[in-house]
């Protein structure tokens, strides 16, 4: 998003995201906390497939950046995280993701800490 973007929110309550053939890409962002995340890894799972099945087959569906932001306590209550790692890098500049620490103790992982803020 930029200034003056138009956006819609959504908060908890039943949702999902399934874009049709031939729908303009739009561009997500994710916000989850904690246990938060289960809908929207489906969500991002979702996204991955497209992006794989778009890729391979040229399905029609045009797809545009998810960035996912998501806080936890600390890294080891990030929930999905070596997946959400793995779909960063499968689709580079397609999925992203910036995890937030409140209370982190322990020096965070190596593999994590580029996608790492704290308090």
């Amino acid at each position: 998003c930029t200034l003056d973007s138009e956006v819609a929110l959504r908060v908890g309550g039943d949702f999902f995201f399934d874009p049709q053939p031939g729908d303009s890409p739009v561009n997500l962002v994710l916000i989850a906390g904690g246990v938060g995340i289960n809908p929207l890894f489906s969500i991002l799972l979702h996204i991955a497939d497209l992006h794989g099945y778009q890729e391979g087959k040229g399905n029609g569906h045009k797809l545009g950046t998810v960035k996912l932001y998501y806080s936890a306590k600390n890294t080891s209550e990030l929930l999905f995280k070596k997946n959400i790692l793995g779909l960063m890098n499968m689709f580079p500049g397609k999925i992203t993701c910036c995890f937030h620490v409140t209370q982190q103790r322990s020096q965070i992982c190596k593999e994590l800490q580029p996608h790492v803020t704290g308090k």
